[in-house]
């Protein structure tokens, strides 16, 4: 039986084996965050956020700082390479009451990656811990940093990393288990956050992310590879039923039942007016269409249904079809 191991990212208590909602770009947003919370999510973060466009008080930046009450613990990830953006950018974050600061030094797209931020900081570690540690003496916040093994599979230094993070001031780490290289290919190689958890001078928690796509996975993280946490990413994506799944995993050891035709269509429902509410219809509309495949998944003849509500522009045509699948679809049974 394993030992209780209550993670603690600065004084916020998140639990033994927290399950984060990692921060995902035009997906973890408000009304999606709030759907993951109420199933289980311990922390959830914002999507990541630019430094240079919040300084620029870019609409987009800035909108993604709103947050609801009921989603606490948050975090707010920002991404940037500039010391004196980041730090203002910490200042206008602040702002918005968040309880974590999480630097993304992990994002292996090439818009990021092209001005030195994201997973292009692991080129120049000591910038990533220099950047790192004048943000944790700019705020009162705590500071946590998500980030990938290293550049390639030749510069996987994750080990002194983390180390040179925690030292400056850094009060969590989560890993993605591949390299800047890999970008979402391949499988993630979890050992080498094993290797950064078991070293007997790392105390900070060390949360593992990349691949934890079943109740087993998670398990596996927790009970093989030792780790504090686990982020998860693109199981959720439509799917925020997930983490409440590894949650009854880990309690009875049986898989959850999975949710019914009518739980899916409610929270279709809820996730397009909460994102309506926040956005307004246009957006709300257009960004709440990647999640429908995942909300529906598995349902025979379902297409010229998807195609009414990644199609339509109006709401009312995307309720009506929601309507119209619990009527026809009502008693599918999920598997």
């Amino acid at each position: 039986m394993r030992e209780m191991n209550m993670a603690k990212i600065g004084n916020i208590d998140v639990g033994d084996f927290p399950l984060l909602l990692a921060p995902m770009e035009d997906v973890s947003d408000p009304p999606f965050r709030a759907l993951c919370k109420e199933q289980g999510a311990d922390v959830v973060y914002t999507e990541f956020i630019s430094s240079e466009g919040l300084i620029r008080d870019a609409a987009k930046s800035v909108m993604k700082l709103d947050i609801y009450e009921k989603e606490r613990p948050v975090g707010i990830q920002i991404f940037g390479a500039n010391l004196d953006s980041m730090l203002q950018s910490v200042e206008i974050v602040e702002a918005s009451g968040p309880d974590i600061i999480d630097i993304n030094f992990g994002c292996p797209v090439k818009k990021v990656v092209s001005k030195g931020a994201g997973a292009g900081i692991l080129k120049d570690i000591d910038l990533m811990v220099s950047l790192t540690e004048s943000m944790v003496k700019h705020t009162k916040l705590p500071v946590t940093v998500k980030t990938r093994l290293g550049w390639d599979e030749n510069t996987i230094m994750i080990k002194e990393v983390a180390e040179r993070l925690q030292d400056v001031g850094c009060q969590a780490i989560s890993i993605h288990g591949r390299t800047r290289a890999q970008m979402y290919k391949g499988n993630a190689d979890w050992k080498p956050i094993a290797e950064v958890k078991n070293n007997p001078r790392m105390h900070i928690p060390v949360f593992g992310n990349g691949d934890v796509d079943t109740p087993e996975r998670a398990m596996e993280m927790r009970e093989k590879y030792g780790l504090d946490g686990a982020m998860i990413g693109r199981a959720s994506i439509g799917y925020p039923w997930f983490f409440k799944e590894v949650k009854h995993y880990f309690k009875t050891g049986k898989h959850a039942l999975p949710p019914t035709m009518e739980e899916r269509v409610e929270a279709a429902r809820r996730h397009l007016q909460m994102s309506i509410d926040w956005k307004g219809e246009k957006l709300g509309v257009f960004e709440t269409r990647r999640h429908y495949t995942n909300y529906f998944k598995g349902i025979p003849d379902f297409k010229p249904y998807r195609m009414k509500m990644v199609t339509s522009d109006d709401s009312a045509d995307v309720f009506a079809a929601f309507d119209e699948v619990l009527q026809k679809f009502g008693d599918h049974q999920f598997v």
